[in-house]
């Protein structure tokens, strides 16, 4: 998982249920007996999905039983393993994962409190920053100071702000990189997340967005990076980029606080930065009516699309975003 290139998020929630797995196969209560994995049959493992049923929803189980599936899989390709006693569990099973799980319905106004309450500049610009632009928590977090321009002239005398080539003449913008790849280095810095883009995109920003970056600017510590990026922490890790587990903190520390979150409540329930993504999509695409404009400020979207929002930018994608981007203050 490490040479493929899976986060160390994805490589943890494998790790913990296959833990749980091995731990269950040990107690002698639930199988009868001590066994390891290599010696579980399809009967252990069909117990051990059925015991998933009893605290996690069905989604979660087509999940968990999906990694232990795949666990198996490779075992057996390479040859470790005889066989693999989930070929027919899955196969078998009723619950599948939700591609796109039901969310919870925020409104614009008490998605519009929520912000209000959340007055600490960085989490303040890192909030907005993923409601009104709908980029993924990993590439907020890859943001460079040369990709982010604007015209306040405090910030531009304070800081090098958008050097990039891509930023000529489209002021008030941020530039999501479609080049920044898990543990590989960018802008003098090895990043700890990749950015999933198709091709690099240019958003607009609006005059919230704005104003809330330059009041994060004016108190920003000095970066211990080469790369100057945009957001840094201003806890423990004092100056160091901040990563998405960071990112995801501050979201949930506001939504606990609001009651958007739970521990242990799935996608549907609690508030996350991929909520913020779902919110920003659902809300544009509405308002614009503009499938193709959205899914360009998204960053997924085939090239022939995309090259056509990126030649009409300034007089399609900016005009569209101002005209309909929402107001959360």
């Amino acid at each position: 998982m490490i040479y493929h290139g899976r986060s160390d998020r994805t490589q943890a929630a494998y790790e913990r249920v296959l833990r749980a797995f091995e731990a269950f196969l040990a107690d002698r209560d639930t199988v009868g007996g001590e066994l390891v994995p290599a010696e579980a049959s399809q009967r252990e493992c069909m117990a051990w999905v059925h015991s998933l049923r009893e605290a996690h929803s069905r989604s979660t189980v087509a999940t968990y039983a999906s990694y232990l599936h795949r666990f198996y899989r490779y075992m057996t390709q390479t040859g470790v393993f005889d066989s693999n006693p989930m070929e027919l569990v899955v196969g078998e099973m009723d619950e599948t994962i939700e591609k796109n799980p039901s969310r919870r319905e925020i409104s614009l106004p008490a998605m519009r409190a929520f912000v209000q309450d959340v007055t600490h500049p960085l989490d303040r610009a890192v909030i907005l920053t993923l409601l009104k632009t709908g980029m993924r928590v990993g590439e907020c977090c890859n943001l460079d100071l040369r990709d982010c321009s604007l015209t306040d002239p405090w910030a531009r005398k304070a800081y090098d702000l958008g050097s990039r080539a891509g930023l000529d003449n489209r002021p008030d913008s941020l530039l999501v990189g479609s080049d920044i790849a898990r543990g590989e280095s960018t802008n003098g810095e090895k990043r700890s997340a990749s950015n999933k883009r198709r091709r690099t995109t240019v958003i607009p920003i609006d005059d919230e967005l704005s104003e809330a970056l330059v009041r994060w600017l004016a108190i920003r510590p000095d970066a211990r990076s080469p790369a100057e990026p945009l957001f840094c922490s201003t806890g423990s890790e004092w100056g160091e980029r901040l990563t998405p587990p960071m990112a995801r903190k501050i979201v949930e520390e506001h939504a606990r606080a609001a009651g958007w979150y739970r521990s242990g409540g799935g996608a549907e329930e609690n508030v996350t930065p991929h909520y913020f993504r779902h919110f920003f999509t659902t809300h544009l695409r509405d308002r614009t009516g503009d499938r193709g404009v959205v899914k360009y400020l998204r960053g997924d979207v085939a090239e022939d699309v995309i090259d056509t929002y990126t030649h009409n930018w300034g007089d399609r994608v900016r005009e569209i975003y101002e005209a309909n981007i929402y107001q959360l203050l």
